[in-house]
């Protein structure tokens, strides 16, 4: 089974990037037949996978990208810039497939790649399936140009999936709810070969740290991150307040801390997911909060922390609420509160007890329900079926 994945962002950098290789790194493990290869614009090696290298005449991003600073935002795009990267991913893309003569073509995101892979799909005939992170839905509230060539490409395509029920639903209020029966929901995964007794203590001496409790925020720095109520709640915590991520919020944010005289933040940048580096802060915190202030299609991030045994607050807004239970494995609290996590936070910081029970549940619900092995599964299977839907055509 030779699968072809279509991906418009580098490999590293963001939540879609990661659940990619992670998905092609167990498939690989699992499944002796499998094949992979990724069309995306990514120069560094990734072993697991056939790599067909792009460099779009134009890069763009949905919300943010560490990795990609000062970039124009796809609902910016022009009409010529669009219709020369669309341009240039079909031809790309059309060389990529007779190079590579897959047996399913996976297309990551929305935008304008359903449209290019329903273009393809007139010539080769190659049963395709969409997957949409969430991200990718809110692009369409600020440009609706691809709407229609979408809605064309889903009717077209095999399979759906999303990563959250409310991703989903998000998916067919836009695209019609005929396309139900196709769509599925399938999370991302993590890990379960967590070593929970490595030592990070290099962290404390190398940020000289005061507080022997540590918070932790990992993403991307962008207003939906809402970043600045953590800023705000630091000066109410005794404890440090690690910040991971890198992105156009990012002045601002420093200028909160200077405003208040933070001594507890820490905004340490962008950490690079093949460093490894950043399990160990998961390893090290006490506490992880990401205070969205918009309806997060799922949050990979926090999926990560609660597989590292730590306990979440997060916004009951979106996806994650099918994730985090309140009082169970993590907190729920509003949007915009500072002084709500605060509160939260100090419940947790202040009581051993609690916070380890929390920990515990928070590992057990994810590993329980998004393994690596289940979700493979699941697409292998997802392919399996559109291989035959080809030949039964």
């Amino acid at each position: 089974m030779k699968v072809l994945y279509i991906y418009m962002f580098p490999l590293w950098g963001n939540g879609s990037g990661t659940w990619l290789r992670s998905l092609i790194i167990q498939m690989n493990a699992q499944f002796p037949d499998f094949k992979a290869g990724i069309v995306a614009p990514e120069s560094r090696m990734f072993k697991d996978a056939r790599m067909f290298r792009l460099k779009p005449p134009q890069m763009g991003v949905f919300v943010g990208n560490p990795e990609l600073k000062d970039i124009k935002k796809y609902s910016k795009f022009t009409s010529q810039e669009f219709i020369s990267v669309y341009n240039y991913y079909l031809l790309r893309c059309s060389k990529a497939i007779e190079q590579f003569r897959p047996d399913v073509i996976h297309v990551f995101h929305t935008a304008f790649l359903p449209a290019v892979m329903r273009n393809l799909d007139i010539f080769y005939k190659i049963p395709y399936g969409i997957t949409t992170h969430g991200s990718d839905l809110y692009y369409f509230k600020e440009d609706n140009r691809w709407v229609g060539p979408t809605r064309q490409a889903s009717e077209r395509a095999k399979f759906i999936t999303a990563n959250s029920n409310f991703t989903r639903q998000w998916y067919l209020q836009m695209f019609g709810n005929d396309l139900a029966k196709k769509t599925r929901v399938i999370p991302g995964g993590v890990s379960n070969g967590i070593d929970f007794k490595k030592d990070v203590s290099w962290i404390d001496k190398k940020y000289k740290f005061k507080y022997s409790r540590m918070v932790l925020f990992t993403g991307r720095l962008t207003q939906h991150k809402g970043v600045e109520y953590l800023i705000k709640a630091a000066r109410g915590i005794k404890a440090e307040i690690v910040i991971l991520g890198d992105g156009p919020e990012r002045g601002y944010l420093e200028t909160l801390i200077l405003k208040y005289k933070l001594e507890n933040v820490h905004m340490l940048g962008y950490f690079s997911q093949r460093l490894g580096e950043i399990n160990d802060f998961y390893l090290r915190a006490d506490v992880y909060v990401a205070p969205s202030v918009w309806a997060e299609p799922l949050g990979m991030v926090i999926l990560e922390a609660m597989s590292n045994k730590t306990p979440v607050i997060v916004t009951r807004k979106g996806g994650v609420t099918t994730i985090v239970n309140d009082g169970e494995n993590g907190f729920l609290v509003r949007a915009k509160s500072a002084s709500t996590i605060v509160e939260k936070v100090n419940i947790l910081l202040s009581d051993d007890e609690l916070r380890k029970r929390m920990g515990d549940n928070a590992y057990r619900s994810v590993l329980n329900r998004f393994s690596w092995e289940r979700i493979a599964a699941k697409f292998y299977h997802l392919y399996e079926r559109s291989m035959k839907k080809r030949l039964q055509s």
